[in-house]
């Protein structure tokens, strides 16, 4: 894993225009922080970018108690929140590990406005406009 993000980094780092200063959001995986990141935050500000890396609620600094996080919309809540107060013209890049792809698909079918693309990173890529199994209603006779 931590290959993985070292390829990661170097990538972003690399692949990023560091001319044009990017707002990187990361966000994290099941059972993870945004502490997770703190290898590829400095990495990412150190190129001349900007980086918020969020806490989903019950996750990491958040204080939120799991018990009172009932519905996949209200554990990504931090993330729509923050991507509602960002001024109209600002687009951002948003990350996600793992189960974190989930928080981006949402995030992009509310605001996609507000993103300039998303990365899913070992993530879940869900299809937001079909049901689960469509995939396999398309292949199964």
């Amino acid at each position: 894993m931590a290959v993985l993000f070292f390829l990661v980094i170097q990538i972003l780092a690399v692949a990023a225009a560091p001319k044009v200063e990017k707002h990187f959001v990361l966000v994290h995986g099941a059972c993870h922080g945004a502490w997770s990141w703190y290898k590829l935050k400095p990495r990412l500000e150190s190129a001349g970018h900007r980086v918020t890396a969020l806490d989903l609620a019950a996750s990491g600094i958040n204080m939120k108690a799991i018990q009172d996080v009932h519905t996949f919309y209200e554990y990504t809540e931090p993330l729509l929140e923050f991507l509602a107060s960002l001024p109209p013209n600002e687009k951002v890049v948003l990350v996600g590990h793992s189960l974190g792809g989930l928080n981006l698909a949402l995030a992009m079918d509310k605001y996609p406005e507000k993103v300039a693309v998303g990365v899913f990173l070992a993530a879940l890529m869900p299809d937001t406009r079909h049901k689960p199994s469509y995939v396999l209603d398309q292949v199964c006779f």
